[in-house]
């Protein structure tokens, strides 16, 4: 397959070229040319948009797909294409599975039903046994059937020595450990942020002490064990402040942050919408606040769409019994145009892939292709008719975002949006 992409504004830190119109040559997935002007050849396919601009393939770092065990929610299949439709060439996909992804078989089983599409899919396994949190997994094995983490999806380790042995023991093969940052026993019966919005609408709170007493044990032990965490999905101001704090001690310690968090705050549960029950809960106007100035001063390395479908079944009930999640995939791009610049959007869309997989993409001569097609020109309202994935749990609905994705080139496939 040749392609040329004709007049794309690069958006590439540290690239030569960065900030400059250019046009891309690939042919059979390598790129072969890069220059302000190339000449037409007989047979390719140029790609010409609007507003074209390029950069490296996006990485997603917390996905939720369905399958195994719950494809009534998404499917392997389709949610590949999902993401290639929103941008993303690879993305970390969450143990939450039936089984739970926990084992050397399982892990293999993801990647070979995700083998030759356009998206690499890298599994996340699970940190404990079923995510029980009681034993360790097969981290090591896991490893080596392709795991490029582990963690059990929000599920905090309780136990602060099964912790310290998991940092200890993944340092044999430079593992990444992700623990949930929530202390059980403060979030009880909560399922909303503990504030003003919970006590008028009569619901029991989390308070944002859940999540702050977690992440400083959990970095205290960091410091003990050494080691590599990536603390997922942070939600309240103190938790900022934490994090930047180990990074001043040189911590190997990142972060990331859903983009529904930048978005909203608890005040958008004013009539029970179930599609706002999120994990970690959405918190204060205060919180989301200190959330952009993380993602801006480089506190926070990435945002991630978190996405999770979620059946009708499970999500449009009385909100006590609705489960927790919200879609987000397709509009974490658009989202996020709204509170950051395109060129700290897409460092922020890019900066997981080296941590969870040790690679950082180049756009080179000679390289293979692994690009994101997008503009941030125009406007638009999400609406349920716009939703590619097969839940349409999403939160986002009836919001104004910007921007256009134009698809992906990876894996020598185009994949048009």
């Amino acid at each position: 397959m040749n392609i040329r992409i004709n007049a794309a504004k690069l958006i590439a830190e540290g690239h030569d070229l960065n900030g400059r119109e250019v046009s891309i040559r690939v042919e059979n997935g390598t790129i072969t040319a890069i220059s302000e002007h190339l000449e037409p050849q007989e047979g390719e396919t140029v790609i010409a948009e609007k507003g074209l601009k390029v950069s490296a393939g996006w990485f997603d770092s917390s996905v939720n797909l369905g399958e195994p065990g719950h494809e009534e929610r998404e499917t392997l299949a389709n949610g590949l294409q999902v993401a290639a439709r929103s941008g993303f060439t690879g993305i970390a996909v969450q143990p939450r599975t039936v089984p739970v992804i926990d084992t050397k078989a399982s892990v293999q089983y993801l990647k070979d039903r995700a083998a030759h599409h356009a998206v690499e899919l890298f599994p996340i396994g699970a940190l404990t046994r079923g995510s029980s949190g009681e034993d360790l997994a097969e981290l090591y094995d896991m490893h080596q059937g392709g795991a490029v983490a582990f963690g059990d999806y929000q599920g905090a380790v309780q136990n602060p020595n099964l912790l310290k042995l998991a940092l200890q023991y993944v340092q044999g093969f430079d593992g990444l450990v992700l623990p949930f940052p929530q202390t059980k026993d403060l979030v009880g019966k909560g399922m909303v942020n503990e504030g003003v919005a919970a006590t008028n609408l009569g619901l029991k709170g989390i308070p944002a002490l859940a999540e702050s007493l977690q992440i400083a044990r959990d970095l205290h032990i960091l410091e003990y064990t050494g080691g590599k965490m990536h603390t997922p999905t942070i939600s309240t101001k103190t938790a900022v402040a934490l994090i930047r704090e180990a990074k001043n001690k040189g911590l190997d310690i990142t972060c990331s942050v859903a983009v529904s968090h930048l978005i909203f705050t608890d005040e958008a549960l004013n009539e029970f919408d179930t599609r706002y029950k999120l994990m970690p809960p959405l918190r204060t106007e205060e919180d989301r606040q200190a959330l952009i100035d993380g993602i801006n001063d480089g506190t926070i390395d990435m945002v991630c769409s978190d996405h999770d479908p979620i059946d009708i079944e499970n999500k449009k009930l009385e909100f006590d019994h609705a489960m927790y999640g919200t879609i987000a995939q397709e509009v974490t791009f658009k989202a996020l145009l709204n509170v950051v610049s395109e060129e700290r959007a897409i460092h922020l869309l890019t900066a997981g892939r080296e941590r969870f997989t040790g690679n950082n993409l180049m756009i080179t001569e000679g390289k293979p292709a692994n690009l994101t097609l997008f503009s941030t020109e125009g406007s638009c309202v999400y609406s349920k008719d716009a939703i590619l994935a097969k839940s349409k749990n999403s939160a986002f609905i009836g919001e104004r975002l910007q921007g256009t994705v134009y698809g992906v080139i990876a894996n020598n496939q185009w994949i048009k949006a």
